[in-house]
């Protein structure tokens, strides 16, 4: 991987197909038992500077529409009207990063049927030279509540494994994992593959782990027909999966770690180091 530039597909959209992996690490206290679970999804990458190209690229496919398979841009960001794009470039002043004349592209599932759950969620924003600048992580839980951390790239994040960041945990996302945790991100950004790989720690060492391995598919109508028959309900199946799984470790002996009292947040701004309130999210 170039620690300098990276490459933009031609496409404005295109779909990721690959397991989602969860694995607690640490033996859940009383029980002994470790918890793992694994299930395949499909994401949707979309370039926010080319919506209106992406909403032709398939009658199965509609961009801030109905349709079977759609992006709505109001599913993620402030969620107050304002174009994804513009929020991206908003962020990323704030850590004093110009994207204009770049692009930014954001990993993430889409609608289905008018129906989407989004644990997380990945912008990727080039500069106007091509250069991987920023990173947005967007955390989403179950209640709806969502936080971003804002994560500069910088030549020493980068390597032939991917791009490596931390961040202090600072959303509070599962009641069985406490707030004095840190994120240590390793992403290898979208081509014919993309990775995603979160570690939690905490003061003795690794917790949880989750990763993501998706293979790129061209946003047609044959592959999102596909996709139906191949990832059916795909978003039932990721909320079910977070209350099911959560039960599971309910049941092994992990207990609650209650929510810390509420606080008015902004999106936290990493510095040169990357997921509610209730059972439900006791997944991530």
């Amino acid at each position: 991987m170039s620690a300098t530039a990276t490459s933009l597909p031609s496409a404005p959209a295109a779909l990721y197909a690959g397991p989602v992996m969860h694995a607690r690490l640490r033996a859940l206290p009383g029980s002994g038992a470790t918890h793992r679970f694994q299930y395949r999804v499909m994401s949707l990458l979309i370039d926010l500077d080319r919506l209106d190209e992406a909403d032709t690229l398939s009658p199965f496919f509609g961009v801030n529409r109905r349709a079977p398979f759609s992006f709505h841009e109001c599913d993620h960001g402030p969620r107050d009207g304002t174009p994804l794009r513009v929020h991206a470039g908003r962020l990323a002043a704030q850590s004093g990063i110009d994207l204009a004349g770049g692009h930014v592209r954001l990993l993430c599932y889409p609608r289905l049927f008018g129906y989407v759950f989004n644990p997380l969620s990945v912008y990727y924003c080039n500069d106007r030279n091509g250069r991987l600048a920023l990173l947005i992580y967007e955390v989403r839980n179950t209640f709806g509540d969502i936080h971003s951390y804002v994560c500069p790239v910088t030549d020493g994040q980068m390597s032939a494994a991917g791009i490596r960041q931390q961040q202090e945990k600072t959303f509070y996302v599962s009641p069985f994992i406490g707030m004095a945790m840190r994120y240590h991100f390793r992403m290898l950004p979208p081509d014919d593959v993309v990775k995603i790989r979160i570690l939690e720690t905490d003061a003795d060492g690794p917790l949880l782990a989750a990763t993501f391995h998706g293979r790129r598919r061209a946003l047609s109508s044959a592959n999102l027909l596909k996709a139906i028959v191949a990832f059916p309900l795909v978003t039932l199946k990721i909320f079910a999966a977070i209350h099911v799984e959560a039960v599971r470790l309910w049941l092994k002996g992990a207990r609650a770690v209650p929510e810390p009292a509420p606080v008015k947040q902004g999106p936290t701004h990493g510095q040169a180091h990357a997921p509610s309130r209730q059972v439900a999210s006791a997944a991530r």
